[in-house]
């Protein structure tokens, strides 16, 4: 059976309550995405031991037997209570670490260029997918989206950046 990391609690994650409390006794239940129908994950990535549902936390807030939480092909609701069944957290439509239907973990794109000090306009060489996923760094400062526009494949800043100034960016 194919199975894949859960992305929540997946490999030594701790919980808490939400006062910062270490959760213990806390409770991870898992159910088919969007549904209260259970759904069970697994303790190793050999898929062969399905999980307690829910899962009970440790005295540190972790997940017991390993600490590894693996997932079916299927999408899950994971939903995080405390010792009495008080609600922390839920969420919903997740699927493993690379399973097929999931979105697979994107690569980012790495610009570098140095600022000339009169230079405005940067071709990064590709389009950015997703304003929201790219960050801009001029000398590893961390640029705020009103300082640089995107148009198509070109970063455009309002004020030219410094000369020799280092400018990076990372986008999907």
């Amino acid at each position: 059976m194919a199975v894949f990391l859960s992305p929540v609690g997946g490999v030594a994650a701790q919980f808490f309550t939400n006062t910062g409390a270490v959760l213990t006794g806390g409770k991870l239940y898992t159910y088919a995405a969007g549904t209260t129908t259970p759904l069970t994950t697994y303790t190793t990535s050999g898929g062969g031991t399905a999980r307690t549902n829910p899962i009970i936390l440790d005295s540190a807030g972790r997940v017991p037997d390993g600490g590894e939480i693996w997932l079916s092909t299927s999408q899950y609701k994971f939903v995080l209570c405390d010792s009495n069944n008080v609600l922390i957290s839920s969420w919903d439509n997740i699927w493993g670490i690379g399973a097929p239907g999931g979105t697979a973990i994107q690569t980012p794109v790495i610009f570098n260029s140095t600022g000339t000090g009169s230079n405005t306009t940067f071709a990064l060489g590709g389009s950015p997918t997703n304003e929201n996923t790219t960050n801009v760094y001029v000398s590893g400062i961390y640029q705020q989206k009103n300082t640089y526009s995107l148009s198509g494949a070109n970063l455009v800043f309002s004020q030219a950046p410094p000369l020799n100034a280092t400018i990076e960016v990372n986008y999907l």
